[in-house]
């Protein structure tokens, strides 16, 4: 897969904006959290994630780029979030109402667990299963532990063992 190139001002963007909601975080919680290490690298659907381990940020560059204003906007702080969470409170639900809290307070944000941007662009092969609800799509890494028989997946909403169609 080829590395997708940011240009320079996309990129100074998403720093200004980490950098800003450090700067809130850090009025409104009075703490002096650590910078984040930010990378530009995540792939698939997911648009950011926050690396508790290593204080890094992640963002996908290619739904950065096709959705520059809210992805900077919404997943920036979203994923900061996270991090400041982490650091203040310790291990708690990732998405729990200290990160609620932080994201409607003191961003001002709808404390959204996921995005809603286009993903077809980045959507990986998928591989059709079956269980009475009808046709559900399998990613190839799911799709691979199912036939290593590393695992096996049920459907939300009937419970039934999905099945390769």
């Amino acid at each position: 897969m080829n590395k997708v190139s940011l240009p320079d001002e996309v990129k100074h963007r998403v720093l200004c904006r980490v950098e800003d909601c450090y700067a809130e975080l850090n009025a409104a919680l009075r703490v002096n959290l650590p910078p984040p290490n930010i990378r530009f690298d995540l792939r698939g659907c997911a648009a950011g994630q926050a690396r508790l381990h290593n204080n890094t940020l992640r963002f996908n560059p290619v739904l950065l780029l096709e959705n520059p204003d809210p992805f900077i906007r919404e997943v920036v702080p979203h994923e900061v979030c996270h991090l400041a969470v982490h650091h203040v409170y310790g291990r708690v639900r990732p998405h729990g109402q200290q990160w609620r809290a932080l994201m409607t307070e003191v961003f001002n944000l709808p404390a959204s667990t996921t995005h809603r941007f286009n993903t077809h662009s980045v959507q990986g092969t998928t591989v059709p299963y079956v269980c009475r609800c009808g046709i559900i799509q399998l990613g190839i890494r799911r799709h691979n532990k199912v036939v290593k028989r590393q695992a096996t997946y049920h459907c939300r909403t009937c419970k039934q063992v999905l099945v390769q169609s």
